[in-house]
């Protein structure tokens, strides 16, 4: 929970003690709020407004969920959630009182009878009543069944200010502006209207108190008339459970009254606000008293004391209601500007899991639960009283999991300044006991060894003491430290705002550090200490035990708790969601939640958890579908198998999920529909899985999507079935022309004739190369010149003398080519043989471990019981290949019966034209497939430089662009990526080569690399960016900035700064040398900058910005003879423009300063003497510059985005990039020096080699 001042002054320091501060759920801003109700059920409030409107708000999210707008003719001041049905009733200055239905989201009826503007309105817990307060002195009890009053309350001669029913009694209590209290005896009413069996009893279901008597009725008394205030009483509340009433008034006063069956009488006054008090109640939980005023504060008293415990202030807006949720300890205020709600005190439980038992703090006394054995619980000490009735005080419970002989815990407090206390006992307590603890103040503490634990001191020092809570060593903290958490043997984690660091109280060094969005809250190590996660406010982080980072998320609502389960898989709590996240980054909801829960094990899908009551529970977590993604992330097929046949798992989502991740075929086991199945079999290539869904369908689309997979992937077999079955002739004898079946291409021929299909005939012939059929057919065709032609020029003499008669002694000798070439249809290299398929040899991958023989043959494993995970470095991946198999494996081609035969078989009644085909061979069904070779894929080179090392210029070089740029956002802070294109390009390029291959082959890619061979496994890549490269462009750069040419100058030094993330650095020497270059070129680029502005303002109207330019350049950090330079421009820039002053200290600076040697910058001494001499003669300024020339340049930060100084006290932000400094106002926007990151940003920092 974040815990927010309400109202802070700008600027002031929100102080972090559970007594000064209000935990803020929701608070919104809108029209002043006169009225406000909780759902008793959902987390809806109402917010009645000024302006006649009425909100619905979701506190839980803080988002507007509808808003209701009838009523007319200003405020809307009561507005009340029924306890079942989906209405709420309203009241207003119309004098109407509206029922609505939220669901229908509209008024259902509308009760009118006031005469004036209505107060408060409320529905009875249990009748169905209403209740309303007017300023016509009277309240009214309505009946909203019959939509009717049933009785008219008179007797206040002013404004009737609130009206309330009580909670359990019938009874009634109003406050007035005629300075009065009344409780009103409504048992009259009750006997008379309330329905026995659907019969009212007594009659009067329609008239108003069930006679004609309108103000004379009976049926509802006055009991007491409670006076004691000296002005209007603004409002008067029922205790929920004893015989008190609490009321204020104008009178400033708060009064606490006591009742009998006979009288009422004041207890005592409450003083302490200063103006009207708007509203006053009980708190339904605790033994407090809740006021608000005018003055614009909320006060808290304690009941039973009778004293005032906190004040809670606003700056500028007055508050005119309260209200406290019936079942929750969320309370809601009203004010000027909006509606706040909040609780007084944090409810999270104190407990902490060690194996099977929970050790937790429950009404005040620490107990020892054992989750495995009922959740009985043992006492075993007690801790400290509350400061107050309105906080606990409590903040944490730390048990030692770093020893097992003893019990030690850390209980810790806030109040007091804070303070701990340290119960140290034997293990194994099996009876209650009262361990008497040793105090002591801490700002936080935590366990760090098996005998030692950490304090947090105030002054910021960190001391380490032993379980006597005697003090061993201090030392100061690396970093200015607001929270400690425990980080392992002897390690401890470090919380600095957003940063969270790892120290080694051994080594005394930091171990690694990384930040967290909206700092670190809490600290959930797993069981064995080999990750960690680290929750904020709405972002959880998963780290190793050494703090490298796996992953991390964010989540939209708050996140309240969370523990990891025996299989490495973090389990955690939102406040609406149990949700998991797996070790790859993976996440998903298990369950929703009508209530908060704090997660504390999940141990063999058994989840114990404790609710805001603090009461500790067990329930059955649903982990089927996580178990089932962790199976597959492990490649644990035979998991795989047992929860996909008993873990009840369907859906698009497990579907997707499958796809993502490279195992489509898995996704067949959970769809039934036949186009489904089709459709995810092709996408992975499943041929044969395929063919049986394309069976199933029997549609054109499907079969030609079938053939163009199947032709794609080589499969003959299935390209020839799908070409029959879609009568695709033309396809299918092309297909025997590639593959060379002769014998098949021989009976197309003859289906072809049997079509009389002119064209398929003349096509076959041709590519059989039967000149002879040719001939035959253009002379049946009548095209008698071209057979002809074709028998003379193939020297066919049998069919020469029948077409010259046809051709009438025509000579066709003079078409024919000298040097005629035989047109021979292409041979095949190979032809299938008996028992060939033919089909082409396919690559292993791992989705052939899912093929539907070997996966569905699996025997499913039993349900996992405890199993302690391991590191990813340990699993030993199953064997990815069947018994039988190999590529080819088991899976013959079943082509269902499918037969060849010219005259049926599956070409089948389609193709049975009714011919007799005589003697022509039958076509052979296709023959199964032998084993064949299995070929497996090896990494590439790309692969196995990343397993080694993952730097970005690694990744850039591999060609992933994006997961590169992912990289430096988290580590730069990367915002404007467009800068970073060329880079890219060129260090990829500069790692790729091409061989030329043999003809008509593509040619051969292959990376350069720096280290190892394609062959070895360990390699890196050629790397461009080297730091001798980078320090080649820097000296280029600096020529050009000895030269003048600041322009070219500033352009080269950005790109040699914008290609050191590029960079990789062989040893630690070469990483400070990038190291200093980013700094080098930060001053540079400034530098550069400054000087191309400076010469944009050289008129005289801009002499003094030309004079602060050039006084900013001095102080940049640059080399001596650069340093000089700038010196004397600058010098004689101020000395023309008449600033002597500042010409003066410039000259100073070069007479004093060293710039080499003295002999060759003898003309630039000479002339700052010159100057010096001349400036202290005039010693004025004619312009004043924003530059204090006395102070020391080594002090000076400019902002690299205004090129204005930042002053000392100013607030500064950095690239976390290059480091250029920046006002605040640049946060969040693109730093211009290096044009990559955003300002302000927090980041890991630039990695440079290998950790």
């Amino acid at each position: 929970k974040v815990a927010q001042q309400l109202g802070p002054r700008p600027g002031s320091r929100t102080v972090l003690h559970a007594h000064r501060i209000m935990l803020v759920k929701c608070e919104t801003k809108s029209n002043r709020v006169k009225g406000v109700s909780f759902h008793p059920k959902l987390s809806w409030c109402l917010a009645s407004l000024h302006n006649g409107t009425i909100q619905m708000w979701d506190y839980r999210i803080g988002s507007l969920i509808d808003k209701f707008e009838e009523h007319e003719g200003g405020p809307v001041r009561g507005v009340c959630f029924h306890l079942s049905q989906p209405l709420f009733v309203s009241g207003g200055d119309d004098y109407k009182i509206k029922v609505w239905n939220y669901k229908l989201r509209r008024c259902i009826f509308t009760l009118l009878g006031h005469l004036d503007y209505i107060r408060t309105v409320e529905f009875h817990n249990e009748y169905p009543w209403i209740l309303s307060a007017s300023d016509d002195q009277t309240i009214r009890i309505w009946n909203w069944q019959s939509r009717s009053c049933i009785a008219v309350l008179t007797g206040h001669n002013h404004y009737v200010m609130c009206a309330q029913f009580h909670p359990k009694e019938d009874l009634v209590v109003s406050a007035s502006l005629d300075q009065t209290v009344r409780v009103w005896d409504t048992s009259g009413l009750r006997d008379k209207t309330v329905s026995i069996g659907g019969v009212p009893v007594g009659g009067g279901s329609g008239g108003v108190g069930g006679n004609s008597d309108v103000f004379g009725t009976s049926d509802a008394v006055v009991k007491y008339v409670l006076e004691g205030h000296d002005r209007g009483v603004n409002w008067a509340s029922f205790h929920p459970t004893l015989p008190l009433i609490v009321s204020g008034a104008d009178d400033r006063l708060i009064k606490l009254w006591r009742m009998n069956d006979s009288k009422a009488w004041e207890v005592d006054t409450l003083r302490g606000h200063f103006n009207n008090v708007s509203c006053v109640m009980f708190h339904p939980r605790k033994d407090l008293i809740i006021s608000n005023s005018e003055d614009r504060t909320i006060r808290v008293w304690d009941t039973t004391k009778r004293t005032g415990i906190h004040t809670f202030r606003r700056e500028n807006d007055r508050f005119w209601f309260v209200t406290a949720h019936r079942t929750s300890n969320l309370l809601a205020v009203g004010h000027d500007s909006g509606m706040v709600v909040f609780k007084l005190d944090c409810e999270r439980p104190m407990a902490m899991c060690m194996g099977a038992s929970l050790f937790m703090v429950h009404d005040r006394e620490i107990q020892s639960v054992e989750m495995d054995k009922g959740m009985k619980g043992t006492q075993l000490g007690s801790c400290r009283r509350s400061a107050n009735a309105m906080t606990s005080g409590m903040k944490s419970l730390q048990y030692n999991t770093l020893n097992p002989s003893e019990t030690n815990m850390l209980v810790y407090y806030t109040q007091d300044g804070g303070c701990y206390d340290l119960f140290v006992g034997p293990a194994n307590i099996t009876s209650d006991t009262n361990i008497s603890p040793k105090q002591g103040n801490a700002q936080a503490v935590c366990f760090t060894a098996r005998n030692r634990f950490a304090v947090l001191q105030s002054g910021g020092s960190i001391g380490i003491y032993n379980l006597q809570n005697e003090l061993s060593k201090k030392f100061e903290s690396p970093v200015a430290t607001d929270y400690i958490f425990p980080g392992g043997n002897n390690r401890i984690l470090l919380k600095s705002e957003e940063k969270i660091v790892m120290y080694d109280l051994t080594a005394r060094k930091t171990v690694h550090e990384m930040s967290v969005s909206g700092g670190v809250r809490y600290v959930v190590w797993s069981a064995n200490g080999a990750y960690c996660a680290l929750m904020s406010k709405h972002n959880v982080l998963l780290a190793g035990k050494n703090m490298e980072y796996y992953h991390s998320f964010h989540e939209n609502i708050r996140v309240k708790s969370g523990a990891w389960d025996e299989n490495g898989v973090f389990i955690y709590s939102t406040l609406s969601h149990v949700k998991y996240c797996l070790p790859n980054g993976d996440s998903g909801i298990i369950h929703s939640l009508a209530n908060p829960i704090y997660v504390m094990r999940v141990h063999k899908q058994i989840m114990v958890y404790i609710d805001r009551e603090q009461k500790a529970h067990k329930m059955r977590l649903n982990c089927s579908e996580y178990l089932f993604k962790l199976s597959l992330n492990k490649r644990n097929f035979n998991d795989v198998k047992m929860w996909i046949a008993n873990g009840r798992l369907c859906g698009n989502v497990v579907i997707g999920y499958l796809k993502k991740k490279g195992f489509p075929e898995v996704a067949l086991h959970f769809v039934e529909d036949q186009q489904t199945r089709f459709n995810l079999a092709l996408e992975y290539g499943h041929i044969e899985e395929a063919m049986t869904a394309a069976q199933e369908l029997d549609d054109g689309n499907s079969w030609n999507r079938l053939g163009l997979e199947a032709l794609r992937q080589g499969n003959q077999q299935i390209v020839e079935m799908v070409y029959q079955k879609t009568k695709n002739f033309d396809a299918l004898s092309f297909l025997y022309l590639i593959t060379g079946n002769v014998n098949k291409l021989k009976k197309m021929l003859k289906i072809a004739e049997m079509r009389h299909d002119v064209m398929s005939r003349f096509n076959n012939a041709l590519m059989l190369g039967l000149v002879d059929e040719r001939v035959k057919i253009m002379a049946e065709m009548g095209q008698v010149p071209l057979a002809a032609l074709a028998a003379k020029a193939h020297n066919l003499t049998e069919y020469m003398e029948k077409l010259d008669e046809q051709l009438q002694s025509n000579d066709l000798s003079s078409y024919i080519p000298s040097k005629p070439f035989l047109l021979i249809p292409p041979v095949p290299l190979c032809r299938p043989t008996a028992g060939d398929s033919g089909n082409w040899p396919l690559l292993t991958s791992t989705k052939k471990i899912f093929e539907k023989s070997s996966f569905e043959s699996a025997e499913t494993a039993p349900m996992p019981g405890s199993e302690a995970f391991l590191d990813a470095a340990d699993e030993v991946p199953e064997d990815t290949e069947g018994p039988g198999g190999g590529a080819w494996g088991d899976d013959d081609l079943d082509m269902g019966g499918t037969d060849l035969n010219v005259g049926g078989g599956d070409w089948g009644g389609d193709l049975d034209l009714g011919l007799d085909l005589g003697d022509a061979p039958a076509m052979p069904e296709p023959t199964a497939e032998e084993r064949g070779l299995n070929l497996t894929m090896a990494d590439s080179c790309q692969t196995k430089w990343l397993k080694r090392r993952k730097l970005p210029a690694d990744l850039v070089a591999a060609g992933e662009i994006e997961e590169a740029l992912g990289l430096l956002k988290r580590r730069l802070g990367l915002m404007n990526a467009d800068p970073l294109e060329a880079v890219f390009k060129q260090a990829y390029w500069a790692t790729c080569t091409s061989f030329t291959a043999v003809p008509q082959a593509p040619a051969l890619q292959l990376p350069l690399l720096s280290e190892g061979s394609a062959k070895a496994r360990d390699l890196s890549p050629m790397i461009l960016f080297t730091a001798p490269v980078i320090l080649e462009r820097v000296k280029e750069a600096h020529k050009l900035t000895t030269g003048g040419k600041f322009n070219d100058a500033l352009a080269i030094f950005r790109s040699a700064l914008q290609s050191i993330p590029i960079s990789v650095a062989n040893d630690s020497k070469e990483e400070q040398q990038l190291l200093e270059m980013i700094d080098m070129c930060r001053e540079y680029i400034n530098f550069s900058r400054l000087q191309v502005t400076s010469k944009t303002q050289n008129t005289p109207d801009k002499a003094a910005r030309n004079i602060e330019l050039n006084a900013y350049l001095t102080c940049c950090k640059l080399q001596p003879v650069h340093q000089l330079l700038s010196l004397r421009g600058a010098m004689i820039t101020s000395y023309k423009a008449e600033n002597f002053v500042t010409a003066a200290s410039f000259a100073k600076r070069l007479i004093q300063g060293n710039f080499g040697p003295p002999e060759k910058n003898k003309d630039v001494l000479t002339q700052a003497r010159q100057v010096a001499q001349i400036c202290e003669q005039k010693g004025s300024d004619k312009h004043q510059i924003n530059f204090d020339a006395k102070a020391s340049p080594d002090d000076f930060k400019l902002c690299a985005g205004s090129l204005t100084p930042i002053g000392p006290a100013d607030t500064s932000v950095k690239c976390p990039y290059c480091g250029s400094t920046y006002h605040a106002s640049w946060k969040g926007k693109l730093c211009e020096t290096c044009q990559l990151s955003e300002v302000g940003a927090n980041t890991l920092g630039i990695q440079l080699r290998p950790m």
